[in-house]
């Protein structure tokens, strides 16, 4: 992608990044507080944190990764301090991204509510994977999977093996 291009809805790829990290934390936190014991009063605690990351997911679902509040604090903290990135990426992707997040944490507490054994747990450590996974390496599990259902939309396969 181009650098210079100003098009509406154009981010610097290193802000979700940015964001990512931030979401692994919580979620190790979550993790650290529900897997002890599951039904202590800290479990109740790490619920409530959980629901507000689904509630941050649900942001970036609806307004995108440009007005998600840590796009704020990553254009006013840290993007300031960095070289110009050296491509600009549509924040469809991430935004998708930010879907996948909701509906995984949103199964979580719902699975909760129903007092299904650790299904706020999985949920979490499967969001926590994404979230890593993004912010240390750079692989957005929720952006290759919507280049994947792009190209199923317009009929292509999914570049890959092909098989004999």
């Amino acid at each position: 992608m181009n650098t210079s291009s100003n098009r509406p809805g154009q981010i610097d790829p290193r802000g979700p990044r940015f964001g990512a990290a931030i979401t692994s934390v919580l979620l190790l936190v979550v993790l650290a507080l529900v897997l002890p014991v599951a039904d202590t009063p800290a479990f109740d605690g790490a619920w409530w944190l959980f629901v507000v990351i689904t509630a941050l997911f649900a942001w970036g679902t609806l307004l995108g990764p440009g007005k998600h509040p840590y796009g704020a604090l990553f254009k006013a903290l840290i993007r300031p301090r960095l070289a110009p990135p050296s491509y600009l990426e549509d924040q469809a992707p991430p935004r998708f991204a930010q879907l996948v997040g909701l509906i995984v944490s949103a199964v979580g507490i719902t699975l909760h509510v129903l007092a299904v054994p650790y299904g706020l747990v999985i949920a979490a450590a499967v969001a926590f994977l994404a979230a890593f996974l993004n912010a240390v390496f750079g692989l957005c599990l929720g952006c290759e999977l919507y280049n994947v259902l792009l190209r199923l939309r317009r009929g292509r396969a999914p570049a890959g093996p092909s098989t004999p």
